[in-house]
């Protein structure tokens, strides 16, 4: 990816005018956006990576596989939230890692995290850097050198059992690679979050990722049936069988442990065959807590679609589900995205059971149109993200979760923590949210928040950010349905799991990671 912004160059395209025109009429910004600096012009903190240090790890992964090449180090300073963006492009030295390393398999891995355990450098896991909570910051902590741990060379199908359903893939495939090789052999992962393009089977695990058609294949954690893991202490192989009452679950323990207790290196997952054909239907609802009834009548009934989503009325409002008339004219209501995949029978049966479900619950079909349009542009979110912090406009994402029966006081309670704090500022925002996952017993609310910038818009954000994440915690919610904790989330752990649930994870960390040189500044508090 580029460095200062998401994805490739070709997915960068100017702002039409329509959306010029809709950013002056409410933000009163021009819509001219200011030049970028070329990544050569950016200056970096000298490397602290002594010469012998740098030697040491040569020695475990060979010559070519250690990099403090400013274009390695840039590129693995930090992941993509906007406030990594907004750090990215300020004056002055940016933060990087030392030096970039790229192990080639599992044991390269370990003998890495032996050699700076015993050395003192702090390592920081990197798969596709696709992280917006700081997941993947070099933060040093109290270590003087700090490397990132590149994956991309274990990218390969190591095992691939038909008759169980299952594949084993290394942590450094991205998704369309995984589905690449995965289809060669008539099998999907099925797996499509926004990050799907550049994110990593390990990432993928270490940050318990939720699909965009996670109602009907579930969330990666649904997926996982086994885990490789390189620790300080040793490895681990965990996962025998689909179910297991050895115990406690120690896969738990890693998948969502944001390379915190250790690096995960290979990953064995439910995989299912290609779907032979795929239905597509979007609805609207009057309201939202209409759409938002429909919705929790058709996942406990047990008929969910493959792709379940509803956009609230501001974002449907402003077609934001639709990349390609995004301030065109708006569907009514709430809109509602459907797809159904599987056996022509299998969607056909699906889709007529659900659609009667919203039906009976207030929706009206509006057909493929506006379903089959989501679908072609959503992975393009961020780039639009990014062409509005070029003109001016603040614009980031959060994400929360709760019960059906708390959804509606959590949108609420969040939405007007983000309208206080930025009106506060000066700065009234654009505030829009959908439901993007669902569960027989709740939902998660993913909000896009849209602010003229400030001539200091990483602390505007911040300060928006702990107005909302208080708000969740307060109203029940979790502080984060999919985007993990990284730095970002960190301060609100203990609220999450206790401080008894905090002293468990130090513990944990301790046994597997001594010397603490696995991501500092993550998810433990």
């Amino acid at each position: 990816m580029v460095w200062d912004a998401w994805g490739i160059p070709a997915g960068h395209q100017p702002l039409s005018e329509r959306i010029r025109g809709l950013l002056t009429q409410v933000f009163g910004v021009s819509g001219d956006p200011v030049a970028r600096r070329d990544e050569g012009d950016v200056p970096l903190r000298e490397s602290a990576l002594t010469p012998a240090r740098r030697a040491g790890l040569v020695e475990v992964v060979g010559s070519g596989n250690v990099s403090a090449d400013h274009r390695d180090r840039l590129r693995h300073a930090g992941g993509k939230s906007t406030p990594d963006l907004l750090r990215r492009r300020a004056e002055g030295p940016q933060d990087a890692p030392d030096a970039v390393v790229f192990p080639a398999d599992h044991d390269e891995v370990l003998a890495v995290l032996a050699y700076c355990a015993a050395n003192a450098v702090a390592v920081v896991p990197f798969g596709g850097g696709t992280s917006v909570v700081g997941g993947v910051e070099p933060v040093r902590g109290r270590f003087d050198a700090v490397i990132a741990l590149d994956l991309r060379r274990l990218d390969t199908i190591t095992a691939i059992d038909p008759i169980s359903g299952t594949a084993t893939l290394g942590a450094g495939l991205t998704g369309p690679r995984a589905e690449e090789l995965l289809g060669v052999h008539g099998f999907s992962l099925g797996h499509f979050p926004q990050s799907f393009e550049f994110a990593t089977i390990g990432g993928f695990a270490a940050t318990r990722s939720s699909g965009q058609a996670s109602a009907g294949y579930g969330r990666f954690d649904d997926m996982v049936q086994r885990l490789e893991i390189a620790t300080p202490s040793g490895t681990l192989v965990l996962g025998r069988a689909p179910a297991s009452a050895a115990g406690p679950d120690l896969r738990e323990l890693f998948v969502g442990s944001e390379g915190t207790l250790g690096v995960i290196t290979a990953v064995t997952l439910r995989v299912h065959p290609v779907p032979e054909t795929v239905a597509y239907q979007a609805w609207s609802f009057p309201d939202f807590a209409t759409g938002a009834a429909a919705l929790r009548a058709v996942v406990q009934e047990g008929a969910a679609p493959t792709v379940l989503r509803l956009s609230d009325e501001a974002e449907t409002g402003i077609n934001l589900a639709r990349s390609g008339d995004i301030g065109g004219n708006p569907v009514a209501g709430c809109l509602a995205v459907t797809t159904y995949e599987g056996s022509a029978a299998h969607v056909a049966a699906r889709s007529a059971e659900a659609g009667a479900l919203l039906a009976a619950a207030g929706g009206s079909a509006l057909g493929e149109t506006a379903a089959r349009e989501w679908e072609h542009g959503r992975f393009a979110a961020p780039y639009l993200r990014d062409a509005l912090l070029d003109v001016g406009v603040l614009c980031e994402t959060l994400e929360t979760a709760t019960t059906w029966s708390n959804l509606s006081a959590l949108k609420e309670k969040v939405t007007g923590a983000l309208t206080d704090s930025l009106s506060a500022q000066g700065t009234p925002p654009l505030i829009m949210c959908h439901i993007s996952h669902t569960y027989p017993t709740g939902a998660s609310l993913y909000f896009t928040v849209v602010a003229k910038q400030l001539d200091d818009p990483l602390a505007q954000w911040q300060a928006a950010k702990r107005a909302a994440g208080d708000a969740i915690v307060a109203a029940g919610g979790t502080i984060t349905h999919h985007h993990a904790v990284g730095t970002d989330h960190r301060p609100w752990l203990p609220d999450e799991v206790g401080d008894l649930g905090v002293r468990v994870l130090r513990a944990v960390k301790a046994e597997l990671d001594p010397a603490g040189i696995l991501n500092p500044g993550k998810l433990v508090p």
